[in-house]
């Protein structure tokens, strides 16, 4: 599981990515909001733990940001404000849980455990439905303008991966760990394979999306009508 911590006490900081990563977890660290934004829109995470007074760009606003596009990865709010109030407006914000701090190290790996048991739906009924077409999850099936297909266990994981992130460009790097995880050591050449197959589906459901290269980065969904 990889995980983004967002904590500008640099001691903290530390204690955690130490703690978290002898646990198991890969984490990925920063200090501020801004950096915190750029992680999250550019890299693919199972849990963020988002500290709520950072410099530069405080969480609250973080958190709004990345939900803004569209980035669904649950948050734990890590924070020392603990009112009622903090609280309801950290979790309308979009926030899936919210820590107070000083907290017990074993305390947030029962939350994150408690988060990594919800059922990973992509909505109520396992459907997500992102332009033009709709992807039945269960089913393995996709459905267009044009008509139905099956994809592979394989091809659904990148067509998921992309329709969570429509208009957002995807590395290389980032696709083959979501995709084919960590310890894999599958060739890249595969990930160019899938990319063919994923837009040869489109293509046959008579779909509007298409899978743009962003030459030296990676790849992008689009809508051709945005």
């Amino acid at each position: 599981m990889r995980i983004l911590l967002v904590e500008d006490d640099e001691k903290l900081n530390k204690t955690l990515v130490f703690k978290l990563e002898k646990e198991g977890f890969t984490v990925d660290a920063c200090y501020d909001g801004e950096e915190a934004c750029f992680y999250g829109e550019n890299n693919i995470y199972d849990i963020i733990l988002l500290d709520r007074m950072l410099p530069n760009m405080e969480g609250t606003k973080v958190l709004t940001y990345l939900r803004k596009n569209r980035i669904t990865t649950p948050v734990i709010l890590l924070t020392a404000l603990g009112t009622l109030s903090d609280k309801v407006t950290g979790l309308d914000l979009g926030a899936d849980d919210y820590l107070v701090k000083p907290f017990a190290f074993e305390e947030l790996l029962a939350r994150i455990r408690c988060i990594c048991r919800r059922p990973q739906t992509l909505s109520n009924d396992d459907i997500l439905t992102v332009s033009d077409i709709t992807w039945y999850n269960q089913e393995g099936r996709l459905s267009g303008p044009s008509g139905n297909c099956t994809l592979s266990k394989r091809e659904a994981a990148l067509l998921e991966t992309f329709l969570r992130r429509k208009n957002q460009t995807l590395s290389r790097s980032i696709l083959l760990l979501k995709v084919w995880g960590p310890d894999s050591d599958v060739e890249e050449g595969n990930l160019d394979n899938y990319i063919h197959f994923i837009r040869r589906r489109l293509k046959g459901v008579g779909s509007r999306l298409q899978i743009k290269t962003i030459r030296g980065i990676g790849y992008c969904l689009k809508d051709l009508n945005d």
